[in-house]
């Protein structure tokens, strides 16, 4: 799965608790993935073990480029979910009546088009779903989660190293969850370099720049309706990665009027960067 936005975070400083240090890398939905942990190295071991069959079994969901639910889906048109794809349905369902329709999941079809520079024929539109017992898609419809599914694995890594005992690491999926903290990070943009940190402690944070990645000419976050993005960066913390993700991916398409007026519990701070370089918090 490509990158769908620049990688925006970087750790400006980790303030640790006294004990060792494990420090992870793999990949994961076709991209680099890192975690920091503080703990005794052989209980580190254990936990780090079971962490490519975890995001195995992630990307056997909501992978795009590989066999998985959502391919399967996307080739049907049906598809009996796992409690997991039903959880980032719910969620998606959410967000998109929170951003009042900008995060959708059905742009698939306009980001395959514009990835082979045509015209998108299928159908795009939440709201023409099947979401009963069995999710059903229009002839010609596919979704996408590469707004949600790093943030997912995310919080997944964070629920099984907490389960293993641990309350000190820093999760970098793409989009950042903190277990424990204080974690401080670099906020950056793509076009004007790093304008601010934020820190971490057991929340999350997701950014989107939608001019970083573009397909063939175009920015590779679309609106559904083909709207133009309003921001060069958006950022989001939230108390879930996978909240995070999904609101920045369709928050860049919301003047701040609109997003300042948003209210959800897990919301706890946007930011925004528009083209000249300068930056809102909300």
């Amino acid at each position: 799965m490509n990158r769908r936005r620049f990688l925006a975070l970087s750790a400006a400083a980790l303030a640790a608790p006294a004990g060792a240090q494990t420090r992870w890398q793999g990949r994961a939905f076709g991209a680099d993935c890192t975690l920091t942990l503080s703990g005794p190295a052989r209980q580190a071991e254990a936990a780090l073990s079971g962490l490519p069959a975890l995001i195995e079994t992630i990307e056997a969901e909501f992978s795009l480029h590989r066999p998985s639910a959502l391919t399967r889906l996307n080739a049907t048109g049906q598809l009996d979910p796992s409690p997991a794809f039903r959880a980032v349905m719910r969620l998606c369902d959410a967000v998109h009546r929170l951003t009042a329709g900008a995060f959708d999941p059905t742009v698939q079809v306009l980001w395959q088009a514009a990835a082979e520079g045509r015209r998108a024929t299928g159908p795009v539109g939440w709201e023409k779903l099947g979401q009963g017992r069995r999710i059903t898609l229009q002839p010609g419809m596919a979704l996408t989660f590469n707004g949600i599914a790093q943030g997912f694995g995310a919080d997944a890594v964070k629920a099984h190293l907490a389960a293993c005992g641990f309350d000190h690491a820093l999760i970098d999926m793409g989009e950042t969850a903190a277990l424990g903290g204080p974690f401080r990070l670099g906020l950056h943009d793509p076009t004007h370099g790093q304008l601010a940190t934020r820190t971490l402690t057991g929340t999350a944070i997701a950014t989107s720049s939608p001019r970083a990645t573009l397909v063939n000419g175009q920015p590779h976050i679309l609106h559904p309706q083909g709207l133009p993005p309003l921001w060069s960066t958006v950022s989001v913390e939230a108390t879930s990665a996978a909240l995070a993700d999904a609101l920045s991916t369709g928050l860049v398409f919301l003047t701040a009027g609109r997003i300042a007026a948003l209210r959800h519990p897990g919301l706890i701070r946007v930011t925004l960067i528009d083209p000249a370089g300068n930056l809102t918090t909300l």
